[in-house]
């Protein structure tokens, strides 16, 4: 779920199949309207796969752009798929399934870890998380590709021949035609989920693990964050692994692969800075897709992550958290439902 900066107090709600809604930010609203309909060529059918996350533009108010990560095939492959679309002329409730203008297409090997996440940071600059292209093996760590990272690109000044650029202080840039330089950070196993702290721009990921542990990552210019070498704090192949010059997570917690009832799939989400529940203020949100807990990551004056404290136990599938143009936060469910925290 996502919002435009552009006062009209809507929300906007994608469907995995392919489609985004709209409808008035009203938990009484009865009118919801279909905004962008590409089912014809997203690709769903696997469970890790479909319209992942979409942003509008920082800019949307003078040129009603918006930007839709998803999958689809060709030629029998499939692919991860990063486009611009524009809103219809006169209808600011209707988006126009023709003027798809393509950003970023490649390959994806395995149907799983794609990652998902694109937002916008406030240095304007456009954001997108990928995942290591699923496992065995992992390409987290290879820099000649985008899996396992958070990449940072401008589509600012994007014509047909170049459909972004590089920002020239991207960590990255000058390392050679072997390193991408559209790499933010990388070392990331399948960030299906971050977040700006709107106050301070940090941006938190949420990194879905492996065998032991989910993680929550604050994402730094540079930085590598482990995977597959480490994961969490431990090593993950090798008990004597080097991991020198490997970011930690600020938090972890252990899963239990295989049951679905219990923790298994982290779900990122928002560092709270609305006023409703402020006991709440400056914590970060997260949940796990399998157990529906719902986790508070609360920061110190030192600016250090304390052990999360668990807020409630839901029983819901968490697909994903929104915060509307307030800073409040939404909990999204593969049903169609929208939920609120509530104060008990």
């Amino acid at each position: 779920m996502a919002y435009p900066a552009d006062d009209s107090d809507r929300l906007f709600v994608s469907s995995k199949d392919g489609r985004i809604f709209v409808f008035a930010n009203n938990p009484d609203a009865s009118a919801v309207e279909t905004f962008l309909d590409i089912r014809d060529r997203v690709h769903s059918r696997a469970s890790e796969t479909g319209l992942l996350s979409f942003a509008f533009d920082p800019d949307y108010i003078n040129n009603r752009y918006f930007y839709v990560h998803y999958n689809t095939r060709s030629n029998g492959n499939l692919q991860s798929v990063v486009s611009r679309f524009k809103v219809t002329d006169g209808d600011h409730d209707t988006a126009n399934s023709g003027s798809e203008k393509e950003i970023i297409r490649f390959d994806q090997p395995r149907s799983n870890h794609n990652g998902g996440k694109i937002a916008f940071g406030s240095d304007g600059y456009l954001y997108i998380s990928f995942g290591d292209g699923g496992h065995p093996p992992s390409s987290a760590q290879d820099r000649a590709n985008m899996f396992g990272s958070v990449i940072r690109i401008d589509v600012r000044s994007s014509d047909e021949s170049a459909p972004y650029s590089i920002p020239a202080d991207n960590p990255f840039v000058g390392e050679g035609n072997d390193v991408r330089q559209e790499l933010w950070a990388y070392g990331l196993r399948n960030v299906w989920r971050f977040s700006f702290d709107r106050q301070t721009g940090k941006l938190w990921a949420a990194d879905v693990g492996q065998d032991s542990y989910e993680e929550v990552n604050i994402i730094e210019k540079g930085r590598i964050y482990g995977w597959p070498t480490m994961e969490g704090f431990d090593c993950y192949q090798d008990a004597d692994c080097d991991s020198e010059g490997l970011e930690p997570p600020v938090a972890v917690y252990e899963n239990t692969p295989g049951i679905y009832s219990g923790d298994c799939s982290i779900t990122g989400g928002y560092v709270y800075r609305a006023s409703r529940l402020s006991g709440l203020a400056g914590s970060y949100i997260f949940g796990d897709y399998c157990s529906g807990k719902i986790w508070a990551l609360r920061q110190n004056r030192n600016d250090v992550t304390d052990s999360p404290d668990l807020l409630i136990d839901s029983e819901l599938n968490i697909a994903s958290f929104a915060e509307d143009q307030n800073g409040e936060i939404y909990i999204l469910t593969p049903e169609g439902n929208i939920y609120t925290l509530e104060r008990e």
